[in-house]
């Protein structure tokens, strides 16, 4: 006998990411990106050694330097999002990391290197903020869910882009170290050509519709994120927070090589498991960040995340290799999983606590989260790592901290009626 009812079909993949056709050729166009990435970055610093001549001190002041510079581009690419069609912020941004980069090849000058490299990192974090705004526009409610396969989706860009870098590495020639940076000047000029064909997504405050169309014009200046305490408190804790990647990505190898008995290949093998964590749960995680409310309850299970990930840390300096890399696995697991989790907490809270008069300039200066922690997250690491494993439970003790100041701050100020999206979809208006 056959069955009366039969399960409905699954939506097709095009349908189930959201934001329609332009949507998905931005996700296409962060992957380019992420590829492009993955070639020159794992190779920027061996370009600077063997190709430009320089010292090693003058390699790490140089990334340094550039770094710094790079702080500013979070709240600038923000700001000139509330004044001017995202898209085409979008695409100077893309342009300017081509000529940044090709510049790079016409001179060994140390101060021109050094001038070029900040230039490039300028529009590189801002593009993290302008990214994060498309998503927010152009998906509506279903924000975190885009933000969650965009990430999906750099995560194996960047991988291929790697391998294609460790491949060219192989050969060690100038002309592979130079086909590297030109490969990624190129995909920033693909990621341009693609933009182009990317609608402008409607601003927030133009999504709403008017009670009539003779209200008279707003006469109050724009929201200020400079001027909002509440805002700059919650930026200054998502700092503290980004620095799992600063754990994972330079105190881990260094810990792993000068206070345990973990054999030195456990490092990148970590890291393996970190990008494979994060193509296979950040997605399905990301249900549970859907709301404002969800996503600030989520600060519960990162805290205890941080505990197991900074203690697990510590315990890896007992003596024994099975034991160091059991607690190592343990401690990367923990911390990938933190990482995917505040990801789902920051994308959503950041967006829900910028006013729609201000959302670029807000989300700009959140970006100053990221870009702090990328200058200064290193060095805090290799002093945690001089200390000891009692460092350890103290930086644990810190994120704990720090997630319940921030799961007060974010409820005093979300408070009823959410400042969240509203529930419609962009393509509704």
């Amino acid at each position: 006998m056959s069955r009366s009812t039969t399960r409905p079909d699954r939506p097709p993949l095009k349908d189930r990411i959201p934001g329609g056709t332009d949507g998905r050729r931005m996700l296409l166009i962060g992957f380019i990106d992420k590829c492009g990435t993955g070639l020159w970055s794992t190779a920027m610093a061996l370009y600077f050694t063997y190709v430009t001549g320089l010292g090693l001190g003058q390699v790490g002041l140089l990334i340094a330097l550039s770094g710094a510079a790079g702080i500013a581009g979070a709240p600038l690419g923000g700001r000139l999002a509330d004044r001017f069609p995202l898209v085409r912020v979008i695409i100077c941004t893309q342009l300017l990391r081509a000529a940044a980069l090709l510049a790079l090849l016409t001179t060994d000058h140390y101060l021109l290197l050094v001038l070029f490299s900040a230039a490039g990192a300028l529009p590189d974090r801002a593009t993290n903020v302008l990214t994060k705004l498309y998503a927010a526009r152009v998906a509506g409610p279903e924000r975190v869910r885009y933000q969650a396969i965009n990430r999906t989706t750099s995560n194996i860009g960047w991988t291929l882009g790697g391998l294609g870098a460790a491949a060219a590495l192989a050969i060690g020639s100038t002309t592979a170290f130079h086909l590297l940076l030109v490969g990624d000047a190129l995909s920033y000029l693909v990621m341009a050509a693609l933009t182009l064909r990317c609608a402008e997504p409607p601003a927030p405050a133009a999504s709403r519709i008017a009670a009539a169309s003779t209200d008279p014009a707003p006469t109050t200046r724009p929201s200020n994120p400079w001027r909002d305490r509440g805002f700059l408190a919650f930026t200054t804790g998502e700092a503290v927070f980004f620095l799992h990647d600063s754990i994972l990505q330079v105190a881990l190898p260094l810990w792993i090589v000068h206070a345990t008995d973990a054999p030195v290949g456990l490092a990148p093998l970590l890291m393996v498991v970190n990008s494979a964590l994060v193509v296979l749960f950040q997605v399905p995680l990301s249900r549970f960040g859907t709301t404002t409310d969800a996503a600030r309850r989520l600060l519960r299970p990162l805290a205890g995340l941080f505990t197991v990930g900074t203690l697990a840390l510590a315990v890896s300096a007992l003596d024994g290799r099975t034991l160091a890399v059991t607690a190592l696995t343990t401690a990367a697991v923990a911390l990938t999983f933190a990482e995917m989790i505040h990801t789902i907490v920051s994308w959503e809270i950041s967006v829900a606590l910028a006013p729609d008069d201000a959302q670029g300039a807000y989300l700009g200066v959140h970006g100053l989260a990221q870009s702090t922690q990328r200058f200064a997250g290193p060095l805090l690491m290799t002093g945690l790592v001089s200390t000891g494993p009692l460092a350890w439970p103290l930086l644990g003790a810190a994120l704990v901290a720090t997630t319940a100041a921030q799961n007060r701050l974010v409820r005093r100020r979300l408070t009823p009626p959410s400042l969240s999206v509203p529930k419609v979809t962009v393509s509704e208006h």
